[in-house]
C-alpha cells in the first residue's frame, strides 16, 4: 500500500477495489444517460489478433466481473480458447476509466440458469433464434426465426441454451483513472495478493 492516503480526484480510495468500482458505478448509474454497466470486452483470436466489442456487466464481487453470451459468438469462442480477456469501463459524464485483466472462468448452470430465468420472454427467445456471429442471409430470416420459436414458446418457459451461458473475469490487475487537469490525471493499480490487495499510484 502507497504511505500516502490514496484519493482519486477527491475521493478516498481505500484499499479494496471491488468496493471503490462499486461507488464508482453507483456515480454513473445517477449521472451517465444510458447503460453505465457497458464495458469494452477485448479478447483475441487464434491468430493473436485482438477483437473488442461492448457487452454489459451483469454482476461484480469480490470473486470477478461477470457477462453473458453465446459461446459459439466469436467473443465465446475466443474467451474458451485463451481464458484471458480484458475489460475497460468508461463514464464519461465523470470523466473516468477502469480497466481490468484476468483469466476467464465459466458461470455454473445454475448461475447461467437463474439469469436466463430473470430476462425478459423475448431476450429468451432470441438466444435461440441467433446464431451468434455468423453469416446471416437476411433480416427477414431472423425475424421469421423469432416468430416460430415464439409462436412455439408463447408465455411458456424457455429453458437456457446449452450453448448461452456466462463469464466471468477474475482480475489480476484493477486501474483506476480519473481525469485531471492539464492531462495530469490520476491513476491507481491494484493487484491481488494473498487475501487482499496492493496498490500503486501511477504516472499518468
Amino acid at each position: 500500500m502507497a504511505s500516502e492516503a490514496l484519493t482519486l480526484g477527491e475521493r478516498p480510495a481505500g484499499d479494496d477495489p471491488i468496493a471503490l468500482f462499486s461507488a464508482w458505478l453507483e456515480d454513473a448509474e445517477a449521472s451517465e444517460p444510458n447503460d453505465p454497466d457497458a464495458l469494452a470486452l477485448a479478447t483475441v483470436d487464434e491468430a493473436g489478433l485482438p477483437d473488442v466489442r461492448m457487452v454489459l456487466l451483469k454482476d461484480f464481487d469480490e470473486r470477478g466481473f461477470v457477462f453473458y453470451t453465446n459461446f459459439q459468438s466469436a467473443k465465446g469462442v475466443q474467451l474458451l480458447a485463451s481464458r484471458k480477456a480484458a475489460m475497460c469501463f468508461h463514464w464519461k459524464s465523470l470523466r473516468r476509466q477502469v480497466r481490468l485483466r484476468g483469466q476467464i472462468e465459466v458461470l455454473s448452470d445454475a448461475e447461467a440458469d437463474a439469469y436466463f430465468a430473470s430476462r425478459p420472454q423475448g431476450s429468451r427467445i432470441g438466444a435461440w433464434a441467433s446464431d451468434q456471429s455468423r453469416p446471416l442471409e437476411s433480416r427477414a430470416v431472423l425475424e421469421a426465426r423469432v416468430a416460430e420459436l415464439g409462436a412455439e414458446y408463447g408465455d411458456g418457459p424457455v429453458p437456457r441454451p446449452a450453448h448461452w451461458s456466462g463469464f466471468r473475469l477474475v482480475p489480476s490487475q484493477i486501474e483506476f483513472w480519473h481525469d485531471g487537469q492539464f492531462r495530469l490525471h490520476d491513476r491507481a493499480v491494484f493487484t491481488p495478493q494473498g487475501s487482499g490487495w496492493t496498490v500503486e499510484r501511477l504516472y499518468p
